[in-house]
């Protein structure tokens, strides 16, 4: 018999418009946006519904957005029948999507998640806004190779490894001028393409340093509760050990790579085989059929009214 995993998007997620089919159809949906809204101060709500886009791509915002969006649509998907057959027995998220894993397991309060997110989006922006810097996505090398990519295109500025997404496709994060020798190096040592992301800084490497210092201290005061499910963690591609290890794991995810393709091959060789991205947009569905097609091929993306109804209506 296999098992059920969700899986929670990260930043880059966010589109405007997103979530208010839910919360206009589901009143648990909507309970979620408003009481973000009380816990921010502020019209969270409008700016996943009516943007503007600028407002809504701020790391900020994103970050609290694409959270509640994402447990938003978990809740309708609750609401319904097929939602409630669905029993997960593990979560995990891509980066700020771990927060929402942390909620779906009861290890974190829907209130603490969203001051929270907002907090590490204001963080590191700050620390975006310190240093000019980027991300690049290296497709078609494995992690040795990203390594020694980076090795060479340190002679220009700080650069490394900061998201292991899936077989084949590394993203490296640093200054801009060491972004910028990746792209030049990268297809002579390797790489079928180096590929500049549209992102606010370097996420995910040393230089968020000041973003982890910031929040470590807001992360340690609070109490964290024991999962009801495994959740995987991003640094380690592991389970949690336990409500004890959050705080830590947490902080260092900040300026910590992450080891998305060994989670999830953690959950496959656990026996998981049954998926469900809850949220908006679909890479984590596509990055599961590049890990495993098999699997991948199984997996459903749930980010909207008319994907529940789908759900709903297909044969058990």
């Amino acid at each position: 018999m296999g098992k059920t995993a969700l899986l929670f998007p990260g930043q880059g997620a966010q589109f405007v418009g997103m979530g208010k089919d839910i919360a206009d159809a589901v009143p648990e949906a909507r309970a979620l946006f408003r009481r973000a809204d009380e816990v921010l101060g502020f019209g969270l709500s409008k700016i996943c519904f009516e943007g503007p886009e600028d407002r809504l791509t701020a790391t900020d915002i994103s970050q609290p957005a694409i959270v509640v969006t994402s447990l938003a649509i978990l809740a309708a998907l609750r609401a319904t029948p097929a939602g409630k057959a669905i029993e997960a027995q593990a979560a995990a998220g891509l980066s700020l999507g771990e927060y929402t894993a942390l909620v779906a397991a009861g290890v974190l309060e829907f209130d603490e998640a969203v001051r929270l997110t907002h907090m590490r989006g204001r963080f590191m922006q700050e620390a975006c806004d310190a240093q000019v810097s980027g991300m690049v996505s290296l497709l078609g090398v494995d992690e040795a190779q990203a390594e020694r990519i980076c090795e060479v295109a340190r002679t220009a500025g700080i650069i490394g490894p900061a998201n292991y997404n899936c077989p084949g496709q590394v993203v490296v994060s640093g200054v801009k001028a060491a972004c910028d020798r990746t792209v030049e190096i990268a297809e002579s040592m390797g790489a079928q393409r180096a590929v500049p992301l549209v992102v606010a800084g370097g996420f995910h490497s040393p230089l968020m340093t000041p973003a982890r210092e910031k929040l470590a201290p807001e992360l340690k005061r609070l109490r964290f509760q024991e999962p009801k499910f495994p959740v995987v963690a991003n640094v380690t591609g592991d389970y949690y050990s336990g409500a004890a290890a959050a705080a830590d794991l947490l902080t260092r995810q900040v300026d910590g790579a992450v080891r998305w393709q060994q989670g999830i091959q953690r959950l496959i060789a656990d026996g998981f085989d049954r998926f469900y991205e809850i949220g908006p947009g679909r890479v984590l569905t596509g990055l599961l059929k590049r890990i495993d097609r098999a699997v991948g091929r199984q997996a459903v993306a749930i980010g909207t009214l008319a994907d529940i109804e789908a759900l709903s209506k297909a044969p058990a």
